[in-house]
């Protein structure tokens, strides 16, 4: 198995251990940090990263050119979208509906998608995959598994601050590789003078540096 694929099961473990939090289900209907989300919404958003897997890995590959990671991002049609466009309604609508069953339910079914992508992983090729809504492209499976460390880490934190928790710790590697993603992001968005002033000079950083 790829370094990348044990990063990525560690980095769900630490994530779905937050859904076992019992301040995240005592504010299940609450209104979480995100704005639009609830909680258990986006604690379903949260787990989603995981349950789609294996619906995925199970679908024949798919036909469509593969892309890079920041060539997926350029076309994803969520990323710089109103808060209320279809893709991020339908987004959130998909975070209730994974989150219908309540905080253990969804715990309990993400550690168990997680126990059959551990054996799952191991046997895949670095095959092409997709997400059925993203449109005509497709990711190799590796590189999709770091768009859903990008989205675990991220919403993780999102959950955390949610509920007042601390964020969980989060494997170093996959740190490494989501930092690694979202700088690449942030230098495409904001030009590479802007990134480098905002990482080592704080007289001159811009606003923001935000990937997305």
């Amino acid at each position: 198995m790829t370094g990348i694929r044990h990063d990525f099961l560690d980095t769900a473990r630490a994530a779905t251990a937050l859904l076992r939090e019992p301040a995240v289900a005592a504010a299940w209907d609450r209104p979480s940090a995100l704005p639009e989300f609830s909680v258990g919404g986006l604690a379903g958003h949260l787990a989603y990263q995981v349950l789609a897997l294996p619906e995925i890995l199970a679908t024949p590959v798919p036909e469509e050119p593969i892309v890079g990671l920041l060539d997926h991002y350029a076309r994803a049609a969520w990323v710089g979208a109103a808060l209320d466009a279809d893709i991020n309604v339908a987004i959130r609508r998909g975070g209730d509906r994974e989150a219908a069953g309540g905080a253990a339910a969804l715990a309990k079914r993400t550690e168990s998608a997680i126990g059959e992508l551990t054996a799952l992983l191991a046997a895949a090729e670095n095959r092409p995959v997709r997400i059925g809504f993203w449109g005509p492209w497709s990711l190799t499976l590796d590189d999709m598994l770091v768009t859903r460390m990008m989205e675990l880490a991220v919403h993780a934190d999102d959950l955390a601050v949610s509920v007042g928790v601390p964020a969980p710790p989060l494997p170093e590697r996959a740190v490494e590789r989501v930092v690694d993603l979202l700088s690449r992001l942030a230098v495409r968005r904001h030009g590479p003078t802007a990134v480098l002033r905002a990482l080592s000079r704080a007289e001159r950083s811009p606003a923001t540096i935000a990937a997305f």
